[in-house]
């Protein structure tokens, strides 16, 4: 499963991202992922307000999403 293509190209109301309940379908497609490690690599991400609440960038849902299915922390190379 390509995991950027698939985060890329997930419809999402705001173009600049995800909403948490877009974010929470998404995670459907992985049953498999240590969902620690994912909300770890959320925590603390950039993310923007818009009028629908924050919305997270597709690259830290990428990412987040990789920590959790490789049962991983994010690497300091990572960090944006």
């Amino acid at each position: 499963m390509n995991i950027k293509k698939l985060v890329n190209n997930f419809k999402t109301k705001n173009p600049e991202g995800f909403l948490w309940s877009e974010i929470n379908e998404l995670l459907k497609n992985f049953s498999k992922i240590n969902m620690g490690k994912f909300y770890d690599a959320m925590n603390g991400n950039t993310c923007m307000i818009g009028k629908d609440g924050i919305i997270h960038y597709h690259c830290d849902v990428e990412l987040a999403i990789r920590c959790g299915i490789e049962n991983r922390n994010f690497r300091l190379g990572e960090w944006d």
